[in-house]
């Protein structure tokens, strides 16, 4: 089974900007170590940065310091880099053809927020016809509050992991998925 990491909007606006991701705690450490073991089977990565399409916007502006990913990841070896606009990482990419070129036929969830752009994008690759690992430890979110109501990063993060494990992905943690490597 040919597989791929995405490691999906790792940029300092989720560290040092408007959307610190605080849950779970050690989400940036599993993301590093899923990268480093991906790296060392082979495995094809993709690093997936967002930009708001409005050049004025006061998150994730492209080119601007919140913008760019965070350091330690952006250090790391990868094979692509994707820039997109929109939640889903193949909405108007080219995701797709690399993963086609890269005969790849699982792809790994790795990044922020769990809720938005890794749920969709898991989402997406599912309806592709992708097999989908969906990392717990190695996804983030925070607190969310606004008209619909308010529910802690726990209990968002929760909810996902379970929706996404009901039909969409496997849903396991990062040492569990390293040892299927």
């Amino acid at each position: 089974m040919n597989r791929a990491l995405l490691v999906i909007d790792v940029q300092r606006e989720y560290f040092d900007g408007a959307f610190p991701v605080r849950h779970p705690v050690n989400h940036l450490e599993s993301i590093l170590k899923v990268m480093a073991a991906a790296r060392k089977a082979n495995m094809p990565t993709a690093i997936i940065r967002h930009h708001q399409p409005d050049p004025d916007s006061p998150v994730f502006r492209y080119g601007s310091d919140m913008w760019q990913l965070h350091d330690e990841v952006a250090s790391l070896p990868h094979d692509v880099l994707i820039d997109k606009q929109m939640p889903g990482s193949f909405t108007n990419t080219s995701l797709d053809a690399f993963l086609k070129a890269e005969d790849v036929q699982t792809v790994c969830i790795t990044g922020y927020m769990t809720q938005v752009c890794c749920d969709t994008t898991a989402r997406q690759a599912f309806h592709r016809g992708y097999q989908v690992e969906f990392l717990s430890d190695a996804t983030g979110t925070l607190d969310v509050s606004n008209k619909a109501g308010s529910v802690t990063a726990e209990q968002l993060h929760e909810s996902i992991l379970v929706a996404q494990q009901m039909f969409i992905s496997d849903v396991v943690d990062s040492e569990t998925w390293m040892q299927r490597l």
